[in-house]
């Protein structure tokens, strides 16, 4: 082991080694690690749901999505919401549309987006439920 790869080990009051991760005796549960390895997403799965919380990690492309919670808005209206420019916000709902997070709809000459399903609201209402519960403090 090298230097760099050495472990961190403390000793509690009745003489027992710990190393950092709180371990007594390094022992690898081998059915534990059998399951999560034939639970494990696949490759391509991992990466797309991990890029849609870092899309949904976005706090304008969060706003966004909690503005069309209640119902399809246009451009304007959610670069009125959000002090920002229609560029500005046609490029954010652009990515929010590439990873079919949101729909848009065509009435005449303006675009209307939405929520593309219930489950985008549903992600954002476990995640609010999740920061709200017992007064937890920021990390």
């Amino acid at each position: 082991m090298t230097n760099s790869e050495s472990k961190s080990f403390t000793t509690s009051q009745k003489g027992t080694t710990h190393d950092e991760n709180g371990c007594h005796i390094r022992i690898v549960h081998l059915e534990r690690v059998a399951l999560a390895k034939r639970q494990a997403l696949a490759e391509e799965e991992s990466e797309r749901l991990a890029l849609t919380y870092k899309i949904l990690g976005d706090p304008t492309r969060l706003k966004i999505v909690m503005a069309l919670n209640d119902g399809e808005m246009c451009v304007c209206d959610l670069a009125a919401f959000l002090g920002l420019s229609e560029s500005a916000v046609s490029h954010q709902l652009r990515r929010l549309k590439d990873l079919a997070l949101v729909r848009q709809r065509r009435q005449g000459q303006t675009l209307f987006y939405a929520l593309n399903d219930s489950h985008i609201a549903t992600i954002i209402n476990i995640g609010l439920e999740h920061i709200r519960e017992g007064g937890r403090k920021w990390i």
